[in-house]
């Protein structure tokens, strides 16, 4: 593999740990994590006051290419969708409360990352 992807599944790994971690300390039950469905892969599932809730993980080093939140654009919106949704049959749970978030990670400095939570960012 080239250097750049390496790089880029490191970053991405670190920002799914310290998201978990993150959650955790707010009271979110982590259910699973890196989900695949038939529609694709879910980065972590979690569940907080009985809502079942599907995070999308986006972590940058730079701003080269703007801020993590902006990744998630009209196409990775409609895949989160439809992996939520398969998610939800394969469990049998398609009634039961469920919204998808992204958690923002920048990791511009070498202070403490920057963590943000878009709450219900993607409606489906």
């Amino acid at each position: 593999m080239k250097k750049n992807v390496l790089n880029r599944i490191q970053t991405g790994r670190e920002g799914e740990d310290l998201a978990v971690k993150f959650l955790i300390q707010q009271n979110v039950k982590i259910l699973d994590r890196n989900v695949r469905t038939v529609q694709g892969e879910i980065d972590i599932i979690g569940e907080k006051n009985g809502c079942t809730i599907f995070f999308e993980v986006k972590t940058r080093r730079t701003r080269s290419f703007g801020y993590p939140e902006t990744a998630v654009n009209s196409r990775k919106q409609k895949h989160l969708v439809n992996s939520a949704y398969a998610y939800l049959q394969e469990q049998n749970t398609l009634d039961h409360p469920w919204r998808i978030d992204v958690i923002a990670i920048s990791l511009f400095s070498s202070s403490k990352p920057n963590i943000e939570w878009f709450q219900n960012a993607i409606i489906g």
